[in-house]
């Protein structure tokens, strides 16, 4: 094991989904495993369900989540803070349904403020946390739980770590994507979409490429409108917002070009033009991500003090205790995770 070895806390997502499934499937790995520590937040009967679900031998060590025995999770490669305990002495039973619940919903939320809670702790503290990696989590069920607050992960980490600059990006091996606006409806962006924010994205965006690998990425600019606006005829955000944060961040030494139509950007980009797309929108930038990277991409928020990555899937209840949930996203997610959390100089192995 290397010296320099970070732990990463995980929150297991909603336990009704498939998060305990790809969660189970991509820590069996010992090579996985090897890369980091590992203190998940969740319940023992949804990882003992998930693992007869994909026929793995538990490997993990339980501890009741209020224990001070979890201060010893340097002492294994997986410790898992189990809530079920504190269910059942509120009579309740850690019986998890494949639907958005009131029940999924305020354990989900509260596995990952533990999870954040563990990367705020002082760099003393042997539970410390050097990156958090989230499970997916019904949005649906976070409302029914009373906390509609918040549309996503993206938004609590802002908002936990007041972070008044950050963006959703998402990386994959032919794609990287980060985008302008994120969980808005799309009848709102307009009212979302503004210099600053394209400038956000752009500005993180290029910083993110650098920490992975990137000494001086190249970045294209969707634009909003059909055609990029066609010169106004379309629209004119491209000569009104758009442009001025290209050209902004241009002269911040950003190699940032644009605005280009949504519809023809991701092409360019797969021909080795961009080495980041910036969108305007979810979907606009979610589709081809999708398409193209399936199981693969990784969902990172940009702008923390902390790394954090999760999969770039939902919680897939359809599928939910089948074991046929393939966990690439999530194994993507956690070698992420563990690749940037490594402090310059420290040797890695993964």
């Amino acid at each position: 094991m290397s010296r320099g070895r970070p732990t990463i806390s995980i929150s297991l997502g909603d336990p009704g989904g498939i998060g305990p499934e790809v969660l189970v499937r991509a820590l069996r790995d010992r090579a996985v495993r090897a890369s980091a520590r590992y203190a998940v937040h969740g319940s023992s009967a949804a990882m003992h369900r998930a693992a007869e679900a994909t026929r793995t031998e538990p490997f993990w060590w339980r501890v009741d989540a209020r224990s001070a025995l979890g201060d010893t999770v340097g002492s294994h490669d997986v410790v898992l803070f189990d809530t079920d305990p504190e269910l059942a002495e509120q009579g309740a039973e850690p019986v998890f349904h494949a639907a958005p619940t009131k029940l999924g919903g305020a354990l989900s939320f509260r596995w990952v403020e533990s999870a954040i809670a563990d990367a705020q702790r002082p760099e003393s503290d042997p539970r410390h946390a050097r990156a958090v990696v989230t499970g997916p989590i019904s949005k649906e069920a976070w409302s029914l739980a009373g906390k509609g607050r918040w549309p996503g992960h993206t938004e609590l980490f802002a908002d936990r770590f007041k972070s008044k600059r950050f963006a959703m990006m998402f990386v994959g091996a032919r794609l990287r994507v980060v985008l302008a606006t994120a969980h808005v409806p799309l009848m709102d962006v307009r009212n979302h979409l503004t210099i600053g924010a394209v400038h956000t994205a752009i500005d993180l965006g290029a910083e993110a490429c650098r920490r992975l690998g990137i000494k001086r990425p190249r970045v294209g600019v969707a634009g909003l409108n059909p055609h990029a606006g066609e010169k106004g005829l379309l629209g004119d955000e491209e000569e009104r917002l758009i442009t001025p944060a290209i050209e902004l961040a241009v002269r911040q030494g950003v190699d940032a070009h644009g605005p280009y139509p949504g519809d023809t950007i991701f092409n360019t980009a797969l021909q080795g033009r961009f080495d980041l797309v910036v969108a305007m929108y979810h979907d606009q930038g979610l589709i081809p991500v999708k398409l193209l990277e399936r199981d693969l991409a990784v969902n990172t928020t940009l702008g923390l003090p902390v790394v954090r990555t999760s999969p770039d899937h939902g919680t897939a209840f359809d599928i939910a205790g089948t074991g046929k949930a393939d966990p690439g996203s999530m194994t993507s997610a956690i070698r992420l995770a563990a690749k940037l959390s490594v402090p310059a100089g420290v040797s890695e192995r993964v």
